[in-house]
């Protein structure tokens, strides 16, 4: 399988510049032709089982709160999986939504490196609102460094 890493990003990014808080993992393949929407597309739809059903608890258990679920128009072509496309350039594309406990973005960036290899970073930023948006972000902070190079690593198998 391949590796997913963990690697530093800082703040403030150029994606989001008023995030306070903000992860990034990469991965390396040798498939030829990515671009940023169809590896964003490729990761989103890779999603284990296991996955899926603990965003359908989140979304049961935060639902009486009032937060958002996400998107669900995958016929959208600004929607890819559950997040409307925010950005997009040649090298990257942003995915997000706003809520009122935190604003969220999923950069997902390639770049092509040497021996026909391509590095692709999945960047998670938020911005905070308030208490409860960090104590979200904190309790599902142990779920998502675990969901994101799961789904990396699915998108792109060795």
């Amino acid at each position: 399988m391949s590796n997913a890493a963990a690697v530093p990003v800082s703040l403030p990014h150029i994606s989001f510049p008023t995030a306070d808080w903000a992860d990034a993992f990469t991965i390396t393949t040798s498939e030829h032709g990515i671009t940023p929407e169809n590896a964003a597309q490729k990761i989103m739809m890779s999603r284990p089982d296991w996955i899926i059903h603990l965003m359908r608890l989140r979304d049961l258990l935060v639902s009486p709160l009032g937060l958002k679920s996400g998107a669900d128009d995958s016929d959208n072509p600004n929607i890819i999986g559950i997040f409307p496309v925010i950005d997009r350039t040649d090298t990257s594309i942003t995915l997000g939504l706003d809520d009122r406990h935190l604003d969220f973005r999923l950069v997902i960036e390639i770049e092509h490196i040497a021996n026909d290899q391509t590095l692709i970073r999945a960047i998670t930023l938020t911005k905070r609102h308030n208490l409860f948006g960090r104590a979200y972000l904190a309790t599902i902070m142990p779920f998502h460094r675990v969901i994101v190079p799961t789904m990396l690593r699915a998108a792109y198998p060795r």
